[in-house]
C-alpha cells in the first residue's frame, strides 16, 4: 500500500484518527502580500495551465510558483520538495512519493522537519486527494516523532491549482476546513500557507 491508495475510512480505522469537519477553520487567517513577479507569473501561467488542463501543467505553472514565492518570503529558511520519496513505515503503508513537502529546516538535500504536505487532486477532483494527503500528514507526524522534532501540528493541502483545501493534524485529530479557497484570492492562499510554516521571515 502507498499514500495514494488510502481512503478517509482507512485513515480513521487504521490510525485511530478522529476527523473534525469545520466550516471556515482557517478563514480568519489574514491575506498576505506577494511579489509583483508572482502576480505577473500567475497572470500569464493560469490561462495556459487551465487550457492545457493536466495535473502536470497545474503543478508546474500554478502550484510551484506559489511555493517558490513562499520560500523566497522566508529567505530560503524553509525547504521545498517536489516528487520526493518519503518512505516512513512500509508496514503501515506510509510510503510513496509526495507531490510536495515543505520543511521547517533549510536543509534542501534531505527531508529534515516536514510541516506541510501538499497533494494535487486527480482529475480536477479535490475530494480525491484527501485520503492521500491525510496519510502523508500522519507520515510527517511519525517522521518528526522518530527524529525527536517537536512539531505539534502538521498541515495538509489538497489543490486542483484553482481550488485549495486545508487540513490540520494535531495528536490524533485531523481538522478539515470544509471551505474551498480560490486562486482568485491568492493572497489568502499564501497567508494560510505562511501561517502553517509558523516562522517569522524577519
Amino acid at each position: 500500500m502507498s499514500y495514494s491508495q488510502f481512503t478517509i475510512d482507512q485513515i480513521k480505522s487504521e490510525f485511530g484518527i478522529i476527523l473534525s469537519e469545520q466550516v471556515g477553520f482557517f478563514s480568519t487567517i489574514p491575506e498576505a502580500s506577494y511579489s509583483e513577479f508572482l502576480a505577473e507569473t500567475l497572470d500569464y501561467n493560469i490561462p495556459l495551465a487551465l487550457a492545457i488542463n493536466s495535473e502536470k501543467s497545474r503543478s508546474e505553472l500554478i502550484v510551484m510558483p506559489i511555493l517558490i514565492e513562499i520560500r523566497k518570503q522566508f529567505i530560503n529558511r524553509i525547504a521545498l520538495f517536489s516528487g520526493k520519496d518519503f518512505t516512513v513505515d512500509t508496514q503501515r503503508g506510509l510510503n510513496g512519493v509526495c507531490d510536495f513537502l515543505i520543511s521547517q529546516s533549510s536543509e534542501q538535500l534531505i527531508i529534515e522537519a516536514p510541516i506541510v504536505t501538499l497533494v494535487e487532486a486527480k482529475n480536477d477532483n479535490i475530494e480525491s486527494g484527501l485520503g492521500q494527503c491525510m496519510a502523508e500528514m500522519i507520515a510527517a507526524q511519525v517522521f518528526n516523532q522518530q527524529k525527536g522534532k517537536n512539531i505539534p501540528r502538521i498541515y495538509g493541502v489538497v489543490t486542483t491549482g484553482s481550488l485549495w483545501k486545508f487540513m490540520q493534524l494535531e495528536d490524533q485529530i485531523i481538522t478539515i476546513d470544509l471551505n474551498e479557497y480560490f486562486l482568485g484570492n491568492v493572497g489568502k492562499v499564501i497567508g494560510i500557507l505562511r501561517s502553517f510554516i509558523g516562522m517569522d521571515e524577519n
